[in-house]
């Protein structure tokens, strides 16, 4: 919070390495940010949030969520992840489970690895979930440790950008 005071930021956020695994800790740091004015941004897959913990997070009076889905369908799921397609399910489980209870939410989705029609089809399901549901779309940047990744497992993006933000190629 002194950093984003500092800066004059509104938001704080935390993402990376699925949050949501350690519950109590979350659900502390929340109560923290709910003495402050701080919107507080949280990143996660969605996976663990069962119908208790999104109530449990909707006492937050200043979380939004931000789903991340890897992919569009259960198969692309599987292969940016490693786990099983089923893993996709639960991500629109928690999405419904968080839209239930009232938390502030949205989807972004990793387009990098999709192609149009399972996107479309993506949509069409959201949308049957909640109308004005906002769907930010994300595209993979190929940072060097991305790369590595990327080769290593096979997988090559449709569309990907450098670090300067021009579309390039998988090398």
């Amino acid at each position: 919070m002194s950093i984003a005071e500092k800066r004059g930021y509104g938001q704080l956020r935390v993402s990376g390495n699925e949050p949501t695994i350690g519950k109590e800790h979350l659900l502390r740091l929340l109560e923290l940010v709910d003495e402050t004015d701080y919107e507080f941004i949280l990143e996660t897959s969605g996976v663990l949030i069962d119908k208790e913990y999104a109530d449990q997070l909707s006492r937050s009076r200043n979380l939004h969520l931000r789903i991340c889905l890897k992919g569009t369908c259960k198969e692309e799921f599987s292969m940016l992840t490693g786990s099983v397609p089923e893993g996709f399910e639960l991500q629109l489980e928690a999405l419904e489970n968080l839209l239930d209870a009232g938390v502030s939410t949205h989807i972004a989705v990793m387009k990098s690895f999709s192609c149009e029609e399972n996107f479309e089809k993506l949509l069409l399901h959201l949308r049957e979930i909640k109308s004005s549901l906002y769907v930010e779309e994300e595209y993979v940047t190929l940072y060097p440790l991305v790369i590595e990744r990327l080769k290593t497992v096979r997988i090559k993006p449709f569309v990907a950008y450098d670090r300067s933000g021009r579309s390039c190629k998988l090398p």
